[in-house]
């Protein structure tokens, strides 16, 4: 895969993450999403019109924050656990066989992940051995 390919991946996967400054929600959701590692983008309505308007437009009309976009999917003030949702089902859609069989990649980015509990590292192996305290 090419960078410019990864990119375009990583682009069409992240999640959109629509705020404004003094937002308590924003506060409370933005380093729950940070956690995931999942890539986020992250737009600030107040410093752009464009974005304003789009969260209006799945708000009815209020710029109610935050909204969040995977995909196609707009959602206005999810819980993390609805946004891990949003992302398995976005990229179970992406995993679909192409017409040639090939999938986009080979795992989900938030496999190990789940609305109750954060991101854990993978087991380290060097303690693999050893027996559980």
């Amino acid at each position: 895969m090419t960078t410019k390919n990864v990119r375009d991946t990583e682009a069409s996967t992240a999640i959109e993450f629509y705020w404004r400054p003094g937002c308590p929600f924003c506060m409370m959701l933005r380093p729950k999403l940070n956690r995931t590692g999942l890539p986020i983008r992250e737009v600030n309505i107040w410093n752009d019109p464009a974005a304003a308007a789009r969260v209006r437009s799945v708000a009815g009309g209020n710029e109610t924050v935050p909204t969040v976009f995977v995909g196609e999917q707009a959602m206005v003030n999810p819980s993390l656990g609805e946004v891990l949702a949003a992302v398995r089902a976005q990229w179970a859609y992406r995993r679909r066989p192409s017409p040639t069989g090939a999938h986009a990649s080979p795992s989900s980015p938030c496999s190990r992940w789940t609305a109750r509990s954060p991101p854990t590292p993978p087991p380290d192996s060097s303690n693999s051995s050893q027996a559980p305290g």
